[in-house]
Formats: structure tokens, C-alpha cells, sequence
């Protein structure tokens, strides 16, 4: 009886023996699990995956009336770490979308939610076609102190800017100037009688350039210790002190003498008393920009002249009034800088690019982006004696040269 009795306890202790392994099981599973999340780095995930990392920098402005709060300027950040490259786009609030989460037409900063950063983020991620992996937001109060955490930011002012009406009066002069966190604040929000919505976003493009840049100059400082406890506490992000520490020293290696600044190009439309920056090409051109960028980031190229900002003169050959201007803002939208417009003597049939660079590379990258296969090289010997080649050094003003001809749609070369 007592053999019989022990034989039916066995299962019971069995049972026991299993349970306790399966809590040991899950319970060192766990640890594991734990461990490798603690370990784990998306930032350098993005390093050894060779991917263009897109950061959104969110600066929020004033509280407006009935209580909302809205972007005041929001740029992307595109970086590249194995070129060091990278590009930055500002996106106004007042770009007009049909915007998927309320479904209608609207500015894209309606939407904003400071709550709910992801609806915005995700929005302008459909708007360029490209994921965003980060979003940085600032409020005019944290970047205040972020600046004077900096000891400031440098920035030229091209004119003396005086407004006495406003509280402060906002006073800048001319030059090379260095902005505390209180004169940040003005120079973001100042907006003179004279200026357009056009001329106010590119000032505060200026100032995002400088303020990437003077991160990375402070960026050592910003990892003491006693600095960077007040550091993350200026700003909300989707991402832990460690991957900010960590995306901070790669944004601290970027060249940014040859950063491209571009902003999204389109027509001012007023729309239900709204006014709208209506992209051009229904949103597509935004789109082809990126991408064209993804792969300037992502292809190497070598030669003295592989890393600039390339200049063009745009001549129209056409009977088409205000081609050569329309022209030009399409290639300001691919991050060329125009310098000049006109139009030709004789009209042309066909649109020709000149290259007076020298640089096949660059010049059929150029060539792409318009569809034109006919490139005319016009170098000069800058070290010649000869009358004529002195002459054309002289006369330099670009390094291509468009004509527009009959064969050009606004867009793109067609037939042919």
C-alpha cells in the first residue's frame, strides 16, 4: 500500500519539477531578452546597415489663440555617415496637401499635435516618400536655454535689422554676430512689414544651419556630465539619451561648408481664406528631389569639384515668357544655386547644356534631372596667356550654362 501510494505522488512531484524548470526557462529568457534590449542600438544598427538616417527638427512657436501650438519652422535632416554628407529641407507650415488624417485640403501644419508628434512626422514622411527615423522638438522656451547652453549661435546678418514698435524692440546689426538664447527667440519670430512668409522661412534657414553647425563645434562639451543632464532635458525626441548621444557624435562629423539647404518649391494660392504654398508638380517634384538627394548622399564621387554647390545661368530660347525664371526655380528645388536668367538672341530648337566646369560627372547628373542629353564642354586654361581664354576667366559666372529650347515642356526634354 504505502510502494502503491508513493508510485501515485510521483506525478504530482513531476509536475513540480516541470513547472519550476519552465518559470527557470522563461525567467532566464527574460533576462536575455532584457539584456539584448538594453544592448540594443539602432543607431549604429543604422551604421552597419549603410543607410541615410532622416532626423525631423521640430521648433514649436507661441501659444496661440485658443490654445494651440504649431511649428514654427520644421526641417529634415538627412545624414549619411559613410560620406559624412548630408542635406537639409525646410518644410513650411503653410504647405497645402490633402492631408490623409483629416481628410481635405489644408496647411500641413494643421494637424500638429504636440501630444502626437507622429501624426505630423508621418504625414510629411508620405509627403517626401521617404521614412523618417527620428523627430527633435524644441519650444521657443528650451531653445532659448539650449543657445546659451551653446554660449551661443553664429550667424551673419546681411542688413541692420530696427523694429521699435514690437516688446522688446528687435535690434540686429549688420555682419558677423553671434546670437544669444533671448535674441534667438527675436531673430525666429521678428517678421518686418515688408517681408513675405518666402523671406522669413529662409531666415530661419540660415539659423538652423548655424545651429546644427554649432552643435557639432560643442558637441564634447555637450557629453560632460554636468552638461548633459540639462542638455536632454531641453528637447523631446523619439529616441533615448544614449541614441541621441550617439546620432549627436555623427551629426558633429558632417562638413557643413558643403550641407545642401533646400526648400520645398511651389505657388502661393489663397484656398477657403487660407493661404496655401501649393507644391509644384502636385507634390511629385518634392519627391524626385529626395530621391535625386539619396543618391548624391549615397554615391561617391571623387574630383576637386565633387562636393560644391554647382551654379547655373539659365537662357531662354524659347518665345515662352517667364521659362528662364520658372526654369530656375525648379533647379533651386534640386539644390542648384542660380545665379542668373535671361534669354538668348537667337532661339533654339533643341536645349543644350554647357559645361564650363569640367566635370563630366556633375554635368550629367545635371543632365538627368531635365532630361538632356546634349552636353557642350566650354573649359578654359586658367593658367593660358591666351587673349581669348583670359577673356572667358572673366567673364565667368557659372559652371553650366542652360539653354532652354523648343524641346524643353517646363519639366523635362521631350522627342527627339
Amino acid at each position: 500500500m504505502k510502494r502503491r501510494l508513493k508510485l501515485l505522488r510521483a506525478p504530482k512531484r513531476d509536475a513540480s519539477v516541470f513547472f519550476l524548470l519552465l518559470i527557470i526557462l522563461l525567467t532566464s529568457g527574460g533576462i536575455t531578452a532584457g539584456v539584448l534590449l538594453v544592448n540594443y542600438d539602432p543607431i549604429q544598427e543604422a551604421l552597419a546597415s549603410d543607410q541615410v538616417i532622416n532626423t525631423l527638427f521640430i521648433f514649436e512657436g507661441e501659444l496661440q489663440d485658443g490654445g494651440a501650438i504649431k511649428p514654427l519652422s520644421t526641417f529634415l535632416l538627412m545624414y549619411y555617415p559613410a560620406t559624412k554628407r548630408a542635406a537639409v529641407f525646410n518644410i513650411p507650415g503653410q504647405v497645402g496637401l490633402i492631408l490623409t488624417d483629416i481628410n481635405r485640403v489644408d496647411r500641413i501644419d494643421s494637424i500638429y499635435d504636440p501630444e502626437n508628434i507622429d501624426i505630423y512626422k508621418n504625414e510629411i514622411a508620405s509627403f517626401i516618400g521617404d521614412e523618417i527615423d527620428y523627430s527633435i522638438v524644441f519650444n521657443l522656451n528650451t531653445l532659448e536655454k539650449m543657445v546659451d547652453l551653446l554660449e551661443g549661435v553664429d550667424l551673419f546678418i546681411p542688413a541692420p535689422v530696427e523694429m521699435y514698435g514690437s516688446t522688446p524692440p528687435v535690434l540686429f546689426a549688420s555682419g558677423l554676430c553671434r546670437l544669444d538664447g533671448g535674441k534667438t527667440r527675436s531673430y525666429l519670430t521678428y517678421k518686418l512689414p515688408q517681408e513675405d512668409d518666402e523671406a522669413v522661412n529662409l531666415r530661419r534657414q540660415r539659423f538652423f544651419y548655424a545651429f546644427i553647425k554649432r552643435l557639432g563645434e560643442q558637441n564634447r562639451m555637450l557629453k560632460q556630465k554636468s552638461v548633459a543632464k540639462v542638455y536632454h532635458s531641453l528637447m523631446r525626441a523619439t529616441m533615448s539619451e544614449r541614441e541621441r548621444m550617439r546620432l549627436f557624435d555623427e551629426y558633429s562629423n558632417i562638413n557643413m561648408d558643403r550641407v545642401s539647404i533646400q526648400s520645398v518649391a511651389g505657388t502661393t494660392r489663397e484656398v477657403s481664406g487660407r493661404t496655401l504654398l501649393l507644391p509644384s508638380y502636385n507634390g511629385n517634384l518634392i519627391k524626385e528631389v529626395i530621391r535625386q538627394t539619396l543618391v548624391s548622399l549615397t554615391t561617391p564621387m571623387e574630383g576637386q569639384f565633387s562636393d560644391r554647390v554647382y551654379t547655373i545661368e539659365v537662357l531662354n530660347g524659347t518665345a515662352i515668357n517667364g521659362l528662364a525664371s520658372r526654369t530656375a526655380e525648379l533647379l533651386r528645388g534640386f539644390g542648384y544655386d542660380v545665379v542668373s536668367i535671361g534669354n538668348t538672341e537667337a532661339s533654339y530648337d533643341n536645349t543644350l547644356i554647357i559645361d564650363q566646369l569640367g566635370y563630366q560627372a556633375a554635368a550629367q547628373n545635371f543632365g538627368a534631372i531635365i532630361r538632356c542629353s546634349a552636353i557642350q564642354v566650354r573649359t578654359t586654361d586658367l593658367e593660358s596667356d591666351d587673349a581669348e581664354d583670359i577673356n572667358a576667366v572673366m567673364n565667368y559666372k557659372s559652371d553650366f550654362i542652360l539653354i532652354i529650347g523648343r524641346d524643353f515642356n517646363g519639366r523635362y526634354v521631350v522627342g527627339g
